[in-house]
């Protein structure tokens, strides 16, 4: 059986490790102790999402990306195919009407 929070522990020490940042540093910038940083890397407890977010912004990586990233991860495992993010939902947010999309469009070229 899969669990969340060993996936969600693998990627935060992934990003950890990557960065070249130790679990102490990381640990300290997000105020949280490192014993239970180290569980939560482990997969042996479960984060909140207070707790969440403060790694991530001591990682500087958006929970979004860390999320997605556990989410890819399990698709893997369950042996669903995962599609890219469609580039046009990256560069237009889903806020701004069409109408006023296309009007811009028009002056710029």
């Amino acid at each position: 059986m899969v669990l969340l929070r060993q996936e969600l522990g693998d990627v935060l020490r992934d990003v950890r490790l990557q960065q070249g940042r130790t679990l102490r540093q990381v640990a300290s910038r997000a105020s949280v102790a490192l014993g239970y940083l180290s569980e939560v890397e482990r997969g042996q407890k479960e984060a909140s999402s207070e707790i969440l977010a403060a790694v991530a912004e001591a990682l500087e990586v958006p929970l979004s990306s860390i999320l997605r990233e556990v989410g890819d991860r399990l698709a893997v495992m369950e042996g669903i195919e995962v599609p890219a993010l469609d580039p046009a939902l990256q560069r237009i947010p889903d806020a701004v009407p069409d109408e006023l999309v296309r009007e811009l469009s028009s002056f710029a070229g």
